[in-house]
């Protein structure tokens, strides 16, 4: 695929998820940037933002499978992976396929399930597979999780530990609308809904292409130097508790990629990596319990090291 048929593609989804949600281009980037780099995403929000709707016309403007999943404390792995089932007129078992065979996984209020579920999607998460009884089973590709928590509400719900959390290549935010944004939302769905009128704009061969595109961006060895030293002194900081993995470097670089191609680069550059810090590293990080109560937060001590580390030129 061309640079020129990369960057029209690009801009019919960008307006195709612009139609349902209207006045929010910089979470439209950053579910692109976790679809193109072949990560999952992790959307932490109040309920009725637009985080169900968002999910769903992505599927439909890349035409693929979707599946919607509601966690539950009483959902089961078997009821997210699959599960052997007998057939009795032939005595054989067959393995019925679960809802993780999709290609965009809807996994709603995912902090809802208990911990043991919860792990079920590691390996999908992580390998685009699924072991059911001792048997692995491939996922179709593209596999996409958009998962959802809300983080006004946490009574009865299991928090994420650091290995689930460590799966998703970022954690977004939607928010309110824009007054402008919601009141052109209220006359777009006064007649219908605008998610009904989204047509597919490319196909899933489509997307696989552009997630190869990714990998091929250019990355020069300073601004890899740049990316790595924001790395490290995550793990010398004096508010965190817990700094980035290697695994979580390579989420950061991929990441990058992924930004550099939605804004037409052949190349990263310092601003891919600065826009992405938040997204990509606040959910990987711990606070120590001081720095907690005293008021910092992830993205604040993210925001002091980002400031610290100089530009390369």
């Amino acid at each position: 695929m061309s640079s020129t048929d990369s960057t029209a593609t690009i801009r019919r989804l960008r307006d195709a998820l612009r139609s349902v949600l209207q006045g929010k281009d910089d979470v439209i980037d950053l579910l692109l940037v976790g679809l193109l780099g072949a990560g999952h995403v992790l959307v932490e929000d109040v309920p009725g933002v637009g985080k169900t709707t968002l999910a769903k016309a992505l599927a439909r403007a890349i035409d693929v499978t979707f599946t919607r999943v509601q966690f539950t404390p009483d959902l089961l792995p078997t009821d997210i992976l699959g599960a052997q089932l007998l057939n009795p007129r032939e005595g054989t078992f067959a393995f019925h396929r679960g809802p993780v065979f999709t290609n965009i996984l809807l996994a709603d209020e995912i902090n809802r399930a208990s911990p043991r579920t919860q792990s079920a999607l590691l390996e999908a998460m992580n390998e685009s597979q699924a072991t059911v009884d001792g048997v692995t089973h491939a996922l179709p590709a593209p596999f996409f999780v958009v998962a959802t928590q809300n983080p006004a509400d946490y009574q009865g719900t299991y928090p994420l530990p650091e290995a689930q959390l460590d799966r998703f290549l970022l954690r977004i935010g939607v928010g309110y609308p824009a007054a402008d944004a919601e009141l052109a939302m209220l006359f777009a769905r006064r007649a219908s809904d605008p998610l009904a009128e989204v047509t597919a704009v490319c196909d899933r061969e489509t997307v696989i292409r552009l997630q190869a595109e990714v990998r091929e961006i250019e990355v020069k060895t300073p601004v890899a130097s740049y990316l790595l030293e924001i790395v490290q002194r995550t793990r010398k900081s004096a508010p965190l508790e817990l700094g980035i993995s290697p695994r979580g470097a390579l989420a950061f670089f991929r990441a990058a990629q992924a930004r550099a191609l939605l804004q037409g680069r052949s190349y990263v550059s310092p601003d891919d990596i600065h826009a992405l810090a938040a997204p990509v590293l606040a959910h990987r990080v711990q606070l120590t319990t001081q720095a907690r109560y005293g008021g910092t937060t992830a993205e604040a001590a993210l925001a002091d090291i980002v400031r610290d580390v100089p530009v390369p030129t």
